[in-house]
């Protein structure tokens, strides 16, 4: 759980950019077989490209199940092995950004949603791109925004992009701005609970706990099952000395997400 926050869902479907056929893809054996224990479905993946190394649809899904398991490494050569062959795909590069993304790798992410906007100037690349920005308090980032929001894509987009613009006036200190955006992402989206995190945490870190703590709660009742509202919630108590009241946050928090070491961490100083 970390305050700055990635939120675009890939809006494409890759295998539909990729071939779906066989692409003739010379790899190394380290790449197609499993180094470490996985989930087996992860490791079902691994025997499939081992079987049918040629297979681009294989190699992607598995590219994709080693994001979501942290092996971002192998993932990434995966992704490279796919580009070797097909270098104008922008699906691939486009999914390469993501995984770079999510492995931290700032300057690898910008650098493949770069090369994917250059192939085919999609939204989804725009925003990818924009978030990034809008994290190193680039006003490109704003920039973007304004271009997607023109395409008219509908709701789901715009509020993507008064998301970033919010992220990008709060990193930047602009907290009216920031609530602003944040309230129109919520306008288009309800549900949008990044941005309702975002909105807390604009009070949170002006120290005005009491206004935080009130989105935060709300926040709770938009969806009772995400950790983090309840998390916030108990970090506001922290911080006002309520301990009994941040115990039963952390809790709660806790209770959804029972793996998260910070959540862990933080009822350890409360209790």
């Amino acid at each position: 759980m970390t305050k700055a926050t990635k939120l675009i869902p890939a809006l494409i479907i890759l295998l539909a950019s990729c071939n779906s056929g066989t692409g003739n893809t010379d790899v190394k054996d380290s790449i197609v077989q499993a180094a470490k224990p996985y989930p087996d479905y992860v490791q079902d993946l691994f025997d499939g490209v081992k079987q049918h190394p040629d297979s681009v649809g294989l190699r992607l899904k598995l590219a994709t199940a080693l994001d979501s398991v942290g092996a971002f490494k192998i993932a990434l050569q995966q992704m490279d092995s796919l580009i070797e062959k097909d270098t104008v795909n922008y699906g691939l590069w486009f999914t390469k950004g993501r995984i770079a993304e999510d492995a931290g790798d700032t300057l690898l992410a910008m650098k493949s949603y770069d090369k994917a906007l250059r192939i085919y100037p999609s939204a989804d690349a725009m925003l990818g791109l924009a978030n990034l920005y809008a994290e190193q308090k680039n006003e490109r980032a704003l920039l973007i925004c304004t271009q997607v929001k023109r395409l008219g894509l509908g709701r789901e987009y715009d509020a993507h992009a008064d998301f970033i613009s919010g992220v990008y006036n709060a990193r930047t200190g602009n907290r009216e701005k920031a609530q602003d955006f944040f309230d129109d992402c919520i306008a288009n989206d309800y549900t949008y609970m990044e941005a309702y995190i975002e909105k807390g945490l604009i009070y949170y870190d002006n120290k005005q706990y009491n206004e935080a703590l009130n989105v935060f709660k709300f926040a709770s009742t938009v969806n009772a099952l995400d950790s983090d509202p309840y998390y916030w919630q108990g970090r506001c108590f922290e911080m006002m000395n309520i301990k009994d009241s941040a115990v039963l946050r952390f809790k709660q928090a806790l209770s959804l997400d029972k793996d998260d070491k910070q959540i862990q961490e933080a009822l350890k100083r409360v209790e």
